[in-house]
This record gives C-alpha cells, sequence and structure tokens, in this order.
C-alpha cells in the first residue's frame, strides 16, 4: 500500500489540529481542577467532550488498550535489562 504526499499532509494537519483540541480541554478541565498535574482522567474527559457519543467510547477502549500494551511490553524490557 502507499500513500501520496498530498494525503499525508492532510492526515498530519488532521492529527495535529484533534491534539490541539483535545490538549486544550484537557487543559480547561486541569484549571476547572485546579490541579497543575495533567492525568488520565483529565485526557478521558477531554475525549469525551470533544468527541461524540460512541467514538469517544472507542477512542477510549483504544487508548486504554495501547497504554495497557505498553506498560506490559515497557515492564518486560526492564526485566530484560535488569537479566543482562
Amino acid at each position: 500500500m502507499a500513500i501520496t504526499s498530498g494525503a499525508m499532509t492532510v492526515i498530519n494537519n488532521f492529527m495535529s489540529d484533534m491534539f490541539e483540541r483535545l490538549a486544550m480541554e484537557a487543559s480547561r478541565l486541569i484549571k476547572y481542577s485546579k490541579k497543575q498535574t495533567m492525568s488520565a482522567r483529565e485526557i478521558q474527559g477531554a475525549v469525551k467532550l470533544v468527541l461524540p457519543g460512541e467514538l469517544g467510547k472507542h477512542a477510549i477502549a483504544e487508548g486504554s488498550k495501547a497504554v495497557t500494551n505498553y506498560i506490559t511490553y515497557d515492564s518486560k524490557k526492564s526485566k530484560e535489562f535488569t537479566k543482562s
């Protein structure tokens, strides 16, 4: 499969815009709660507010799955590192 440079530019712009929207919404949630640290709770709240209905629920499920996979991978790598 291939993707044209124009299509890649469109996707990159879309992802940049979505990141900006989620970051701004998470920032607002932190200000409302008077905290100084952004956590998974603020990110999930931002996703629920920015993405409509099922799309938001699916994004949260996939994000949680990705974090779990990363943590599992990271812990395996650190165990391998300590054995060496």
